[in-house]
């Protein structure tokens, strides 16, 4: 298939992803915040907390078979992965705004993820991360199209990693400030500690770093500018 009718194809997919995922958080903001969702979080069964963190793992399984799938190389294959986790995670955005009436701003503190721990931020950070991916991706494939050599070079790939984690940092900072200022690494790791789980109920969102987030994605851009620098048509 032409990269004009995978585009479509994928694109399409993950916006069906995206739907099935606000439906998800739908459904559990109507178990655990009736009068809508706010900080500081409910506490969540257990059973429930286990079935979320094996949903994320089963979209992201979802979400790299879909590299898998699209492509025979490494760097296309990964190209579709990040262009698809964008697409999702906007998407998923705007079908809450439509069902929910929520996000009220793209300044709206949002709860994002809970693999290995909390990470928190507003709205607005996530969807810029998810349109600095869609950047790499059509860098990378439009050069594989044109039949330009796409493999990433190690130091292209050290960057990007240093910038990821660099937003990762960003992103559970504010929530291990909280949960430290209470516990030790040690007693944070105690999921049965009931202290823990009410003071990371307790959590209110203080303060996102934007500079650790403008670091971490100048770091991944000046990558991508490099990237497409090195690797020139034969």
């Amino acid at each position: 298939m032409k990269l004009r009718g995978l585009i479509i194809t994928i694109t399409a997919f993950a916006i069906a992803m995206g739907f099935l995922e606000s439906a998800v958080v739908v459904y559990m903001r109507e178990i655990l915040y009736p009068g809508g969702f706010e900080f500081p979080l409910s506490p969540i069964p257990v059973n429930l907390a286990v079935t979320e963190l094996f949903r994320e793992v089963a979209t992201m399984v979802m979400l790299v078979t879909i590299g898998i799938l699209a492509a025979r190389r490494f760097s296309t294959g990964f190209a579709w992965f990040i262009y698809s986790f964008a697409i999702w995670d906007i998407f998923y955005y705007i079908f809450l705004w439509l069902l929910l009436g929520w996000p009220r701003s793209l300044m709206t503190w949002d709860l994002l993820f809970l693999i290995p721990t909390t990470w928190t931020g507003p709205v607005l950070a996530p969807v810029l991360v998810s349109l600095t991916m869609i950047l790499l991706a059509m860098v990378i494939l439009f050069r594989a199209e044109r039949g330009i050599e796409t493999r990433i070079p190690g130091k292209i790939w050290a960057g990007l990693i240093l910038g990821s984690l660099i937003l990762i940092f960003g992103f559970v900072l504010d929530y291990s400030q909280h949960m430290l200022a209470h516990f030790s690494l040690f007693e944070m790791l105690q999921a049965k500690n009931p202290e823990v789980l009410e003071v990371a109920t307790s959590y209110l969102p203080h303060r996102f770093h934007w500079w650790i987030f403008a670091l971490g994605e100048g770091v991944i851009l000046a990558s991508i500018v490099w990237y497409r620098r090195l690797a020139n048509e034969p």
